[in-house]
């Protein structure tokens, strides 16, 4: 029997009803329609909505929602107020079980694309789902009404003023709260920031805000009066001027923040990369460690503040770190020595230095990159050492996909993947995948 021949082409403003069929990475299910396919933000596998179309794309259009006709299995009421507008969250209104199986089915199916050769079940590690961030990033923007300080609404770049974010703690709410205020009780400075970061010590201890502004470095020390207004802040910064002078200044306190993973106490500035979720760190380094040959010669890249090559200098012969960040560098080389690990080494350089560092015959390898994954050259660059293991930590299914393509291609395959929810209700998800040479 031949397929029903496509309908019309959609329109932008039209209405229509369709049955979402899978989800898919970004929070978004797949429908379709006569054919076409429908992309529908917040839509869940199994739910019935009548949606507007949105935007037509050659291939496909996006559509949102106006009505749940017949609600998907899981689909539950948002615990937020904001997450209607709020592109803060994308799962939120999904039970935590059905949320685990949803992201553990959109990684198999980035690796399914990918072309990677994968059988398994992924189980998810669950996580806590309020008060788990220990960093984030809040968009400031001017309005009539005064300064509104949050996320992005969904599918936009206005900002959505939050009140309460549950992924964020009290005291960092507490600071969200009186840094919007005094950012409007001071315009000249408010009209300035565009972003402002925060980051928390595990134990609540430590709560620094670093603003990314337009300032030049000259007018910046004004900036040292808000500190005075934000409840709990041991630490108050900017970044300031333009292009290579652009910099980070401290006003006021200190500008690190720490924790204590596997017994080790990491300092990490608010400018350096580190983990946001307070209560799965320990899980996802131990994953690293056990997947990890003890002894030999261990390279880390993208190192960070140390969060894996200090747990790892416990039990190898040595460990060399490769990291751009600057701050992230001084910290890794602090909490090495503050440990008493002095086989840990961690160097300032792009990753494509370990092509000069001569590879050794015990050599395993972890990398952790950024969203954009490692890519082709990187990939290339680890196997070409031929480690005897391959550690690979991505917080992003479709390029981990795309370089376990790669990876194959060189002669790794995954042998072990582990999944962790380090970002509930949102659509990221981490995996720690092993790789062994066949």
């Amino acid at each position: 029997m031949s397929a029903a021949p496509p309908g019309p082409p959609l329109r932008a403003g039209e209405r229509i009803e369709v049955t979402v069929e899978r989800a898919v990475y970004r929070g978004q299910g797949l429908a379709r329609h006569h054919g076409q396919v429908v992309f529908v933000p917040r839509g869940l596998p199994g739910d019935r909505l009548r949606v507007r179309v949105a935007s037509v794309t050659p291939g496909y259009v996006k559509a949102e929602i106006e009505e749940v006709l017949a609600p998907a299995s899981g689909r539950t009421e948002a615990r937020c107020p904001h997450f209607a507008e709020c592109g803060g969250c994308a799962y939120q209104h999904l039970d935590p079980r059905a949320q685990a199986a949803l992201k553990e089915s959109v990684l198999l199916d980035a690796l399914r694309r990918a072309g990677t050769a994968w059988d398994h079940a992924i189980p998810v590690r669950p996580s806590p789902p309020e008060g788990w961030r220990t960093r984030a990033t809040l968009h400031v923007e001017q309005a009539r009404a005064g300064v509104r300080l949050g996320f992005h609404r969904e599918g936009s770049h206005q900002v959505v003023d939050i009140e309460r974010c549950l992924q964020l703690s009290a005291p960092m709410m507490a600071a969200a709260r009186g840094l919007r205020d005094a950012l409007a009780a001071r315009p000249g400075i408010g009209r300035a920031v565009r972003d402002i970061e925060l980051a928390e010590s595990f134990d609540g201890r430590q709560l620094v805000a670093s603003l990314e502004t337009q300032l030049d470095p000259k007018q910046a020390a004004g900036a040292a009066s808000l500190a005075d207004d934000v409840p709990g802040l041991t630490g108050l910064g900017v970044v300031a001027g333009e292009g290579k002078r652009r910099r980070f200044l401290l006003l006021r306190g200190d500008a690190h923040v720490g924790a204590t993973v596997h017994g080790i106490h990491l300092r990490a500035h608010v400018q350096s990369f580190f983990q946001a979720n307070r209560f799965l760190v320990e899980a996802l380094v131990q994953e690293v460690l056990d997947r990890t040959p003890a002894g030999g010669s261990v390279l880390d890249l993208y190192a960070g503040v140390g969060l894996f090559a200090l747990p790892l200098g416990r039990r190898a012969e040595e460990v060399r770190g490769l990291e751009l960040s600057p701050t992230a560098v001084e910290d890794a080389r602090a909490n090495a020595e503050a440990a008493g690990l002095s086989q840990v080494r961690v160097h300032h350089g792009n990753v494509r230095e370990m092509a000069a560092w001569a590879p050794r015959a015990d050599e395993r390898i972890v990398l952790d990159p950024p969203r954009t994954g490692a890519g082709a050259e990187i990939v290339r660059l680890v196997a070409a050492r031929r480690p005897a293991s391959i550690i690979y930590v991505s917080c992003d299914p479709p390029t981990l996909g795309r370089d376990l393509k790669f990876f194959a291609a060189e002669g790794y395959l995954p042998d072990s993947i582990a999944a962790f929810d380090l970002f509930p209700d949102t659509f990221h998800l981490e995996a720690v995948v092993h790789l062994a040479r066949r």
